[in-house]
């Protein structure tokens, strides 16, 4: 007796069709799997047995293989004991041959045969769609989430004795009475009315420079440091910006849903993830949950804030090397994780906003409070190294904000009026880069700068001035020209001009910067 049965693995983000191939023959009893399995797969074994013999489905006394194909690649979690299952039954002869045929099946399944959430319904579902795989059956926890691709009918099932009517029913209509497709209405979730609730910048008095910082940074996807004493107000500045960049799009919002799907984030219910990503981890957070990683390899921190906000607070006390570990992700907007099995990638197009304090006590310049000497200065300063500075586009120093400050009777300007202007900035960037790879000024490679940021002769004899006088490498230069260029679309100009220039090479953070000065 032999069955085969359609299911799916992980390779990163993306996912690859797995045929669960079962095979019942007169022998010595016994139970073997193969197929280059990691450890939970292998558990499998003891959950199907258990799971099935608790609903009252015993298992012959035979020689039971279980071989899933394709061989070479290593498969990890619990996502496969569904369709060993399955596969199982069927060579069994407790439903008919053929009954399971271009249906995917996936799912975790307990010792009383109920079937529960697992990781990557998502990416898996969107392979078997591509692949013209007609249904999925997934648990219906991941019912939503799988529904949200187009093109393919999703079941979520609950119990393995549900299943086994749905595979025992005839015809479709029956089918359809005792196990319904779920149904995610995409539009519905991206409908202009539907807002999340965040934080609004209203809720920030003073800090000027540092708010037009963050809508500089928000408008052009660049970098942002902010420098400043503790209750200056960087983290709230921080935690505001995603809600003045735009609403996901439906083809980001699938991507970051990935993301999240695969690392087993994803709420229990949720068909797509809506708003923009904001990851902020401990400075003692280590480097393999920082960039993703282990023996098994999951999305890290950097992968979780994809499409949106990476928020690194106190800077200079994260691990030198998992600083230096952002340059390569932030220049090539994903991550590769290697392993002796094989490599996966990771994406991690992310917005890096970053605050640190001037000194460790955070007073430094005021003499009257700050304690620290210079050596312990320079010090604490040199930790944020050099190559994390040149991709740093943006740098603002904050200060406490004074007493008439917080007593301003004027309201600030609200979340939904900056982004406006960042969103109108975006429109223009994405009519000017139509056809091409970039998405935002940020992506603009040096050799494309002439094309998109054109400048006159004032503005090039000016930026040879600051190449000179800021000691700028050639990374450092291209970003304050990139900056400059969204400056100029937040104005509705095309043409890039020295005040534009001027603006973005205040926003540089300088090597003086960093030395302690009298």
């Amino acid at each position: 007796m032999y069955s085969t049965v359609i299911s799916g693995a992980l390779l990163g983000v993306s996912a690859y069709l797995v045929s669960v191939e079962v095979d019942m023959a007169q022998g010595l009893p016994g139970f073997s799997m193969v197929g280059s399995l990691g450890g939970e797969v292998k558990e499998s074994r003891e959950r199907v047995t258990v799971a099935l013999k608790n609903v009252g489905l015993l298992l012959p006394p035979r020689k039971i293989t279980v071989n899933l194909s394709p061989a070479d690649i290593r498969k990890e979690g619990s996502a496969f004991d569904l369709p060993i299952a399955v596969g199982m039954l069927e060579a069994m002869g407790y439903f008919r041959q053929g009954a399971a045929g271009n249906i995917l099946f996936l799912g975790e399944l307990g010792l009383d045969g109920e079937i529960k959430k697992v990781r990557g319904v998502l990416p898996i579902v969107r392979e078997a769609a591509a692949k013209g795989i007609g249904q999925c059956v997934v648990p219906a926890a991941n019912a939503r989430e799988g529904a949200a691709i187009p093109g393919i009918r999703v079941r979520g099932a609950g119990h393995i004795r549900e299943l086994l009517g749905f595979l025992e029913a005839e015809g479709e209509e029956e089918r359809d009475r005792l196990l319904p497709a779920e149904q995610v209405d995409v539009a519905e979730l991206f409908a202009p009315e539907r807002r999340e609730d965040l934080p609004d910048f209203s809720q920030v008095n003073g800090q000027e420079t540092a708010r037009r910082a963050a809508e500089i940074a928000a408008a052009g996807f660049h970098n942002l440091l902010m420098v400043g004493p503790p209750g200056a107000g960087k983290s709230m500045i921080a935690r505001r910006i995603p809600g003045i960049m735009p609403r996901l799009t439906p083809e980001e919002s699938l991507e970051v849903t990935s993301v999240y799907s695969v690392a087993g984030l994803l709420e229990e219910g949720t068909a797509l993830v809506q708003a923009r990503p904001f990851q902020s981890p401990h400075h003692t957070i280590s480097l393999a949950a920082l960039v993703g990683g282990n023996a098994s390899p999951r999305p890290g921190m950097i992968s979780l804030a994809h499409r949106g906000v990476l928020f690194l607070d106190e800077l200079p006390e994260f691990q030198r090397v998992a600083l230096d570990s952002l340059r390569q992700p932030l220049e090539e907007h994903k991550i590769q994780i290697c392993r002796a099995w094989g490599n996966v990638s990771y994406p991690s197009d992310f917005m890096l906003v970053c605050a640190m304090n001037p000194c460790p006590c955070g007073f430094y310049p005021d003499r009257n409070r700050c304690r620290c000497t210079e050596s312990r200065i320079r010090r604490y300063m040199g930790k944020v190294s050099g190559p994390i500075l040149d991709r740093i586009d943006l740098c603002t120093e904050l200060q406490p904000v004074d007493i008439g400050g917080l007593r301003k009777e004027r309201k600030a300007e609200s979340s939904e009026v900056i982004r406006e202007r960042v969103q109108k900035a975006r429109e223009r960037q994405r009519e000017r880069f139509i056809g091409t790879k970039c998405r935002f000024n940020a992506d603009i490679e040096g050799t494309n700068i002439e094309r998109y940021c054109p400048l006159g002769s004032k503005e090039q004899e000016l930026m040879e001035q600051l190449y000179h006088s800021m000691q700028l490498s050639a990374r450092a230069y291209h970003r304050i020209v990139k900056v400059a260029r969204t400056i100029a679309d937040l104005e509705g100009t095309e043409k890039i001009g020295t005040k534009h220039l001027m603006e973005a090479a205040l926003y540089r953070p300088s090597t003086e910067y960093w030395s302690v000065r009298d």
